[in-house]
């Protein structure tokens, strides 16, 4: 006999560890002694913008916090571009693990942070705290082309107040915030102080005063399009000089991060909050990355080193490290903070709680911090020590540089011609304005046409799983900052093992991204009147959905069922139908991953925990609700010796099962890989009737 103690090669959280309704109490108690976390992050600003960081802007807030606290000279975003890096820091996991190739365009895509990733804020959520984003998104939002992608709230926050991407039409008044699914208009003020605002009304009017609080708050500055007040601009500079107003709007969010850390101040002790401060990757302009090499966009350090501070009084020394930390170590950092165990999905970061709290002397890494942005030059960066490496992919995607470079001469044309190309571009470059826009309707608009022609295209991602790459160039940070010295030959040895370590990840990560080409329809559409397959409300699409689909298989607990109850009712309707030999099984669905399915739904009078679906909750397999968080059992896969292997756990060991049921199982969990919808739609129209014997009719 084996021990059922999971059903996953990544040894899923345990149902033993569950909140229970008489633990409910002891919970509350401990969620209450937990610090609040407010998580703050700017828009495109560089390594050296703040002063703390010998930057030109006067920033006392930022500046007290870093005194007080921990900062980091060499802290990373989690991408060169901000859906990506934002994705990494939510998530813990590299971007692409998340399926996140580059920045997300809402209207042209499908891409979003899929709703099997666990986010900072459902860990926290679980574990009893009340979560709110505030600010910019960028993770993909329902549009009009796109309307199921998933809000905030469906990956862990109880409120928010977003906007998709930008704020538009620039920093002051934007028109295109959203509150929890609504639209509120057009609102008076500029977009630091806006969500400030709201972060100060949310503290006021939280549900649960006495439960820890996470704060998420992502500010729009200093992207383009850029608009600050005139008292903070004008220390820099005319507001029509370009670098002079993308000053202005770090020195007015500075101001409103006062204002808010003053509220936070009156409704808690200092040392009861951690505050993190960050940016969502380098600068776009090359004079605010310091001695760095690269921009935004690029993997070089001037991509990617960015501020790094972390605040909390009697428990974070005040102190400068120089040890490399990134925004992929927070989500693991913050559990190890609080004392909650983080998601059991492969993390690419690392929990710093030690090295913050002054219990261990340096970071100690599974893995070196590592970047893999497919449209950046390099593609691949990686740091390990004093090391860094980057890489170039082989081959170009079929961009159209014609085009490009068509709409590129139409915009300096149009300047040109109405006497502008001197004044937009004043304290700064064409180039540079491409990315920070024109006031300039016509060529503002044409520039619309320029990026749109530069974003990244679902149809290349068959094309970059397939990647091969080349020029691995080595740097000695320690002594080359810049990046200017290639070590490749003169360091052989750390060379190869560098490389041969940055083309493993690459490759791993690449083998676990969505291809969100395989279908043309939004993963939560699905319909087709041509095949008589009605509309579905599930996101899910492997061959157990089609199962479930064909035999009407209620996976929905109703209001007020247990997770128990739903399983007794289940084996019900499979009962009614096994007799009425109307059960039918679809391609890739046998009858040993039928019996597998009826398994799982039985009870274990031995068993405390009871039902495998009591934790790994019907219909996503997984239970977010739970503490920790039971991760999904969906698009996993392994070997019937590993599954065996972690049958033989402590964390399962009162579910007993019989080997030939722990070979139907594994045979349910081969069910469980998502297919596209087109093949999903013939699954559900090739099901055939399974009879008593096994055979199909």
């Amino acid at each position: 006999m084996f021990r059922f103690a999971s059903l996953s090669v990544y040894c899923l959280l345990v149902c033993a560890t569950n909140l229970r309704a008489d633990d409910d109490v002891a919970a509350d108690d401990v969620a209450a002694e937990r610090p609040n976390i407010v998580l703050l992050m700017s828009d495109d600003l560089g390594w050296k913008d703040l002063g703390c960081y010998g930057g030109p802007v006067n920033t006392p807030t930022l500046d007290q916090l870093a005194s007080r606290g921990k900062r980091f000279t060499d802290f990373y975003s989690g991408a060169a571009v901000c859906s990506p890096s934002r994705a990494a820091l939510l998530t813990g996991r590299t971007n692409l693990r998340c399926g996140i190739y580059s920045w997300i365009n809402d209207r042209d895509q499908r891409t979003h942070l899929p709703l099997r990733e666990i986010t900072l804020a459902e860990v926290l959520g679980a574990a009893g705290y009340e979560t709110a984003h505030i600010g910019k998104w960028h993770l993909g939002m329902p549009s009009n082309a796109n309307p199921d992608k998933p809000t905030p709230e469906e990956h862990g926050f109880h409120t928010w107040f977003a906007t998709a991407n930008n704020a538009l039409p620039s920093h002051f008044c934007p028109n295109n915030f959203i509150r929890n699914g609504d639209r509120v208009g057009t609102l008076d003020g500029y977009a630091c102080d806006l969500v400030v605002d709201e972060a100060i009304r949310w503290l006021g009017h939280r549900k649960k005063k006495d439960a820890p609080f996470f704060l998420n708050l992502w500010f729009h500055e200093p992207h383009a399009p850029l608009a600050a007040p005139k008292h903070s601009t004008a220390p820099y500079g005319n507001s029509s000089d370009p670098a002079a107003l993308y000053s202005g709007t770090i020195a007015n969010t500075d101001q409103a991060i006062e204002r808010l850390l003053n509220r936070l101040h009156e409704i808690d002790q200092p040392e009861n909050t951690i505050i993190i401060y960050t940016s969502d990757n380098g600068s776009y302009r090359s004079d605010r990355v310091g001695h760095l090499r690269g921009t935004k966009g690029s993997n070089y350090e001037g991509g990617i080193r960015v501020p790094g501070i972390f605040f909390w009084p009697t428990h974070i020394s005040p102190s400068v490290s120089s040890q490399p930390a990134g925004a992929v170590d927070i989500l693991p950092t913050v559990c190890g903070l609080v004392g909650i165990d983080p998601p059991t999905l492969p993390l690419d970061g690392t929990d710093l709680s030690d090295f913050l709290t002054d219990k261990a002397d340096r970071i100690v890494r599974k893995q070196p911090l590592f970047w893999f942005l497919p449209l950046s030059g390099p593609a691949l960066a990686m740091r390990d020590g004093r090391y860094a490496m980057v890489a170039y992919r082989k081959g170009e995607l079929p961009r159209d540089r014609q085009a490009i470079a068509a709409v590129k001469e139409r915009i300096a044309t149009t300047l040109r011609d109405k006497g502008l190309f001197e004044t937009e571009t004043r304290g700064s470059t064409f180039e540079k304005q491409l990315f920070e826009g024109f006031s300039d309707r016509d060529a503002d608009r044409l520039r619309g046409q320029f990026i749109r022609l530069n974003q990244f295209s679902e149809s290349w991602i068959p094309q970059l799983k397939q990647t091969q790459f080349h020029r691995f160039e080595l740097y000695d940070l320690a002594r080359d900052p810049s990046q200017s010295k290639d070590l490749a030959l003169q360091l052989p040895q750390v060379h190869f093992r560098m490389k041969t370590r940055l083309q493993a990840l690459a490759a791993e990560v690449l083998d676990e991204a969505f291809d969100w080409s395989s279908s043309r329809t939004p993963p939560r559409e699905f319909e087709s009147n041509r095949s008589g397959v009605h509309r579905l409300e599930s996101t899910y699409r492997s061959p157990f959905d089609a199962f479930v689909y064909v035999n009407r298989i209620p996976v929905e607990p109703e209001v007020g069922e247990s997770p128990d109850d739903l399983a007794g009712r289940i084996l019900g309707r499979l009962a009614n139908q096994e007799g009425r030999i109307l059960i039918k099984l679809p391609p890739g669905m046998n009858r040993a991953s039928y019996l597998g399915f009826k398994t799982a739904l039985e009870s274990s009078a031995a068993s405390r925990a009871g039902r495998c679906f009591e934790c790994h909750r019907l219909p996503a397999l997984e239970n977010k609700r739970s503490n920790p968080i039971v991760p999904s059992l969906r698009n996993r896969s392994y070997t019937q010796q590993q599954l065996q292997d972690i049958m033989c756990s402590q964390d399962h060991a009162g579910l007993s099962i019989e080997a030939d049921d722990a070979n139907q199982l594994h045979a349910l969990l081969q069910t469980l890989t998502d297919v596209s919808d087109e093949r999903f739609r013939e699954l559900i129209l090739e099901s055939r009737v399974l009879d008593t014997s096994g055979d199909f009719e």
